[in-house]
């Protein structure tokens, strides 16, 4: 596999699960605004995907089923942060997942803005300004949760599951030294990573929130960018594949005749 397509892999398979993971609020978030924001964000996140999918097909050949809905989901190299179901009715483990995956993303996108491959610095504007309102929506809604005592103990909560599954957007493939090397992204994922920690963890002790130090986190065996998933995953894909099944996209069409 080609740099700029290991690259466009993870940026696609990123956006594309979050925004799943990110639908399943729509009409249960605690306010109609942020009901009306999370499904903006969903959607923006959708369109990042499908930009990132798009290349894939124009400049690799790949047919959208074969992007999504036939594609096995071990093949998916999604950190495993995007994928995790959120607790019932916990709003305040979806803001601290945003939060955390936003921060690494506007990073991300830094990183390629002079990208080597000329598709991918093409589209970074565009996507670096819708994800920098998610990033504030999130913010915003971290200032205003941990106000009170209960909601605080829900973001701290939040922060303990979520952390140890953040640290994988930072994980690196077989792929890393190529992307680095060609020019594709400027940066190496463990700049990035000491960025993001410089970052986030200020912000979140600011706030009052514990953060476990990254070398003393215990390391899971799942990582979602090797192709390791944990259950939740699976589940996802099940759903989100379900009615391309069931309305037989995946079979080959049959042409009739007229009918007397």
């Amino acid at each position: 596999m080609e740099p700029a397509e290991a690259e466009l892999f993870r940026l696609a398979d990123d956006e594309y699960v979050l925004a799943e993971r990110y639908t399943e609020w729509q009409i249960f978030a605690p306010t109609p605004e942020s009901d009306l924001a999370l499904a903006n964000i969903a959607q923006d996140e959708f369109g990042h995907a499908r930009l990132w999918y798009d290349l894939l097909q124009e400049e690799y050949d790949y047919e959208e089923p074969d992007l999504l809905w036939e594609r096995d989901p071990a093949d998916f190299v999604h950190s495993t942060l995007v994928e995790l179901e959120t607790p019932e009715g916990d709003w305040a483990d979806t803001v601290v997942r945003g939060y955390l995956y936003d921060v690494a993303e506007r990073l991300r996108l830094e990183a390629l803005e002079d990208s080597s491959y000329e598709p991918i610095a093409d589209r970074v504007p565009k996507v670096q300004g819708e994800e920098e309102y998610h990033r504030e929506h999130a913010q915003s809604w971290l200032d205003r949760l941990t106000g009170s005592p209960d909601s605080h103990q829900h973001v701290q909560a939040a922060v303990d599951r979520l952390f140890p599954h953040a640290l994988t957007l930072f994980a690196a493939t077989e792929h890393e030294e190529a992307i680095v090397e060609a020019g594709v992204r400027t940066r190496s994922l463990s700049e990035l990573r000491e960025d993001w920690l410089d970052e986030v963890v200020p912000y979140l002790e600011s706030l009052g929130v514990e953060i476990p130090e990254p070398e003393t986190v215990v390391r899971s065996d799942v990582l979602g960018r090797d192709g390791t998933h944990t259950d939740d995953w699976r589940e996802l894909h099940e759903a989100f594949t379900a009615s391309y099944h069931e309305l037989g996209f995946d079979e080959p069409a049959e042409l009739r005749g007229d009918r007397a």
